[in-house]
């Protein structure tokens, strides 16, 4: 069964504009799957579209297996999406733990509960709960992110370039992250530009090219084509 189906997503930023040109896009109960391809090829619009961001012109989004096409994105959220945008995805004047609170907003009898699971799940953050979130390194910045994602409990996770502007190091430390949401059960779908790491920790690919699907199928299997490694992994 499939936690989330889009399927011919037909969409743009104006009337004349389409960026998105009949994509489809699956992610399975339980499964990691990441979008690559070059930029301008529509990935993270298709992120705004399942996420209520950007209303497509055709095209349907079944979450759960109930239809949120056009929907706004606070009821997506409480249908059981949560979205990391790449940028402006934390408070930075508030502490780790405000931060938290605000992302628990959708249920607040069970913030304190949850924020207790955060912690316990990134241990970077318990011990920096009263530091303003500007003081956090990128990768805290990140993991900060995606555990106010967290906070509604969703079923599926969607994020939008987790890594960009990360050293290696902290890339990998949240690469492993997103490995051991998804072992909780969470389905996870993540636009990247690492192609390489993403299709690593990732179960099923897709390769968007300007606005169309271009190739899909086990990550594995797109990891050693000679043809996606030679255009997307850089051998």
């Amino acid at each position: 069964m499939a936690d989330l189906v889009a399927q011919g997503i037909v969409a743009g930023y104006g009337a004349a504009d389409e960026i998105l040109k009949g994509v489809d896009f699956t992610i399975a109960n339980g499964e990691i799957a990441c979008i690559i391809g070059p930029n301008g090829a529509g990935k993270s619009t298709l992120l705004k579209v399942i996420a209520g961001l950007l209303i497509p012109k055709s095209g349907s989004v079944v979450l759960a297996g109930q239809d949120v096409t056009g929907r706004q994105p606070r009821d997506i959220a409480r249908a059981g999406l949560a979205y990391v945008p790449q940028e402006h995805n934390i408070f930075p004047t508030m502490t780790v733990r405000e931060n938290l609170e605000m992302g628990g907003y959708v249920e607040p009898n069970a913030v304190d509960r949850r924020i207790e699971m955060a912690f316990e799940r990134f241990p970077v953050l318990a011990d920096k709960r009263r530091h303003a979130a500007r003081t956090l390194s990128g990768g805290e910045r990140q993991m900060l992110a995606m555990a106010m994602a967290l906070m509604v409990e969703p079923r599926v996770l969607l994020l939008d370039e987790p890594s960009a502007g990360l050293s290696p190091l902290a890339a990998e430390k949240l690469f492993d992250a997103i490995v051991d949401i998804n072992k909780s059960g969470l389905s996870i779908g993540m636009v990247e530009q690492n192609a390489s790491e993403a299709l690593a920790i990732s179960h099923r690919g897709y390769i968007l090219v300007d606005g169309r699907n271009s190739r899909t199928g086990p990550a594995q299997a797109l990891a050693a084509d000679p043809e996606i490694r030679r255009i997307f992994l850089g051998g």
